[in-house]
């Protein structure tokens, strides 16, 4: 078995060799911004509040007590203070380059997009759009931010985040781009997620290719089949490549 510097090394030449790589990414790729995650021992899960954050960030959750969804989102899932870390800069300087097609993220803090990637498909949508349900105007985070309480939009109907919430489908449009990008891959590299969240860690089974590369501190259910494994932070890899 390769130790972790032997691993990068063969990341690094086969990246040099490939202008078709795709980066899969979950919750561990913003941590390293100060963004909590779910699932570690000090995520969301591990934290004390009236409902599950599962209960609360959920479809009828949200329609059933919007105010008390308004609390916990942005408490805890607005971010707007934190920026990209070296993995996101990383991947944004392999797309200038030509080697990256596609970052596909379960992120919705939209640091890609900061750092400068621009072909970002985002399974679980932004904390950056939001509409009304009534007249489906279109709104940015401020105007979640700005207020207390529910957030109005002028003709009356409430703004909601445009996130995919518990019960909820993904967008069909974002789903089908990713498959199309995950499928025609040479590289694969996913990283930072326990792949426990579905539909999204089921992409993973579109790919073709043999550079299958697993980057996270924990193991996870893919281990076995990946081509290339490193159980450790995204970090220490990216800031090598």
């Amino acid at each position: 078995m390769q130790t972790i510097n032997e691993g990068i090394n063969t990341l690094q030449n086969w990246i040099k060799d490939s202008d078709n790589i795709v980066f899969f990414g979950g919750a561990g790729v913003s941590t390293e911004s100060g963004i909590p995650d779910f699932r570690s021992t000090d995520g969301l899960y591990h934290q004390k509040y009236d409902y599950p954050p599962e209960t609360i960030l959920s479809h009828s959750f949200f329609i059933t007590k919007t105010e008390e969804f308004y609390k916990f989102y942005r408490d805890k899932m607005i971010c707007t203070d934190a920026g990209p870390n070296i993995t996101h800069i990383k991947l944004a300087e392999l797309e200038q380059k030509g080697k990256l097609k596609a970052v596909i993220t379960q992120n919705i803090d939209g640091l890609h997009q900061k750092a400068g990637s621009r072909t970002v498909y985002e399974l679980h949508g932004s904390i950056h759009t939001n509409y009304c349900l009534k007249c489906h105007k279109a709104y940015d985070i401020s105007s979640i931010t700005s207020c207390k309480g529910i957030p109005q939009c002028e003709c009356g109907g409430t703004i909601r985040p445009d996130v995919v919430l518990y019960e909820e489908g993904l967008d069909d449009a974002v789903l089908a781009a990713a498959i199309d990008a995950i499928s025609a891959a040479d590289i694969l590299v996913i990283g930072g997620t326990s792949l426990a969240v579905y539909p999204a860690a089921g992409l993973i089974q579109y790919y073709k290719g043999n550079k299958l590369v697993l980057i996270n501190k924990s193991a996870t259910p893919l281990d076995s089949k990946a081509d290339l494994l490193l159980q450790c932070g995204l970090g220490e890899v990216f800031s090598q490549l």
